[in-house]
């Protein structure tokens, strides 16, 4: 990985019914990573952390090599954007163009080009209410405020929420633009299994208020396969196998296995003679129900 655009040590978050943590997690510096989990797994309490709008009990917090919540966070600010998963209802009163006017004072770099190219884009008129625009149009008029300052981190909170598949489209090759220079990262919560295939590097599994781990996106892809093998009447110990997660009787000798070491599996099959019939990856959203079934212990 390059250098962290977001480091986290030994960060919790303790609530009456929920606790966060405690995380250890690194987010490299020019890609994109997407974190992915259930529900109520704690991803939008995470982005809130991130951005001091709520505290952690314990650990530490660097964004862009600044410690979050140690003084005037001003400067960082101008290099963060933020799309939260729900709009602001005290806005709804104002104008699109009326926020924007007030947004952009805060930001030194605000792109007023920019930010007219992405709402013609997305098809905003920000002369309408916020109140009164569509859900996918507040996130369509949001993603553009948020990305007319050129901001270093972008933190997307589940942001093709609302979307038709035209503007979802849109957003993907927005996006792709964004990254294009090179030093830009994006961190984003998405449920979107195709979202994440099409624009993530790195992907994080969060379940539970916990971070199971972060896994290049290709690489995860390729190592997660299901594989039909026959054991020619013979026992086998399947949990010796590599990555081993699962097996269950397919046939009268065939075993539909699971596992997240292929390539090792497949040399483990070949040591033990074992007839490999056929195989096929995982998609995301299977290879994630793995992980919540493990860490509810449920094997």
């Amino acid at each position: 990985m390059s250098e962290a655009s977001v480091q986290i040590t030994g960060m919790s978050q303790r609530r009456p019914n929920f606790e966060l943590g405690p995380i250890d997690l690194v987010i490299p510096s020019g890609f994109v990573t997407a974190i992915v989990g259930p529900n109520g797994s704690g991803k939008s309490s995470l982005f809130r952390l991130l951005l001091d709008l709520a505290k952690p009990n314990t650990g530490r917090i660097e964004l862009l090599g600044e410690t979050v919540g140690s003084g005037n966070d001003t400067k960082l600010k101008e290099r963060l954007g933020y799309v939260p998963e729900q709009a602001v209802d005290l806005e709804d009163g104002l104008r699109g163009n009326q926020k924007a006017a007030f947004v952009r004072q805060w930001y030194p770099k605000w792109d007023v080009h920019l930010y007219q190219e992405l709402l013609r884009r997305f098809e905003v008129d920000p002369a309408i209410k916020l109140g009164k625009m569509s859900k996918g149009m507040r996130r369509k008029f949001d993603l553009s405020l948020t990305m007319a300052h050129h901001p270093e981190l972008l933190l997307l909170d589940e942001p093709s929420s609302g979307l038709d598949p035209i503007a979802w489209k849109t957003m993907i090759d927005v996006l792709h633009r964004y990254m294009e220079q090179g030093n830009r990262t994006i961190l984003m919560a998405s449920h979107i299994v195709d979202e994440v295939r099409r624009l993530a590097d790195y992907i994080v599994f969060m379940v539970q208020g916990k971070v199971l781990g972060i896994y290049e996106k290709d690489t995860l892809l390729s190592a997660w396969q299901v594989m039909y093998i026959d054991a020619a009447g013979v026992s086998i110990n399947w949990k010796q196998m590599p990555g081993y997660r699962n097996a269950s009787l397919s046939g009268a000798t065939t075993y539909k296995v699971v596992t997240e070491d292929a390539l090792q599996a497949e040399r483990w099959l070949m040591e033990q003679k074992l007839g490999l019939i056929s195989k096929q990856k995982l998609e995301l959203d299977e290879i994630l129900l793995h992980h919540i079934e493990h860490a509810r212990g449920v094997f």
